[in-house]
């Protein structure tokens, strides 16, 4: 959802390339939001005998929140012009306040595959090593998925479509947003009983 900013950037600055430097702190300020949320769960994942505890009440979060964001609609007003300097502060604020980060959780754990590993000390050393590798591989690739996906869609509209479609064309996808978060909650739960 940062593209907009993106475009933005390059529109104010004039450049091209003010795009990519804007993708760029995006890109840092949400890999550092996932890193964020997802790291501590990789600690947790220690705690084996919890595992599917521990799922459940990630997917029920990552549920509620879906659900609040589904009603309450209203963005804090400070976050509509965002500097260019401040873009990978905004980027991982957004990332965390809208759940971006969160929506990981249930998937990641479910990537851990705690259920399969032994008990003892060996099986939880070589789990948090693993976990912690883990957490950082699907932080990079949802941070790369992310800024891809974005900036085809920033540079597209910077490019060909410019301010005219901002202003006239733009479309709010709050409630796609808040579905999907409520969606990949509603599949986590669905995925521990299959």
């Amino acid at each position: 959802m940062g593209w907009p900013l993106a475009v933005s950037a390059a529109l104010m600055e004039r450049r091209r390339g003010a795009l990519f430097r804007a993708l760029a702190a995006l890109a840092v300020g949400h890999f550092a939001a996932m890193i964020g949320i997802l790291l501590p769960f990789a600690l947790m994942t220690m705690l084996v005998q919890w595992q599917v505890e521990i799922r459940v009440v990630a997917a029920l979060v990552v549920i509620a929140l879906g659900l609040y964001l589904l009603i309450n609609r209203r963005h804090p007003r400070f976050l509509a012009r965002i500097p260019p300097s401040r873009l990978a502060l905004w980027s991982f604020l957004v990332a965390l306040a809208h759940g971006a980060a969160l929506m990981l959780v249930p998937i990641y754990l479910g990537l851990c595959g705690t259920a399969a590993q032994s008990t003892g000390h060996i099986a939880a050393n070589t789990l948090m090593t693993r976990a912690a590798g883990l957490s950082l591989l699907v932080a990079l690739v949802h941070t790369a998925a992310m800024i891809l996906s974005g900036g085809i869609i920033a540079f597209a509209v910077h490019h060909w479509l410019g301010v005219r479609f901002l202003s006239k064309g733009w479309f709010n996808l709050d409630v796609v947003w808040a579905s999907s978060l409520i969606a990949v909650g509603a599949i986590s739960l669905g995925a521990l009983w299959l």
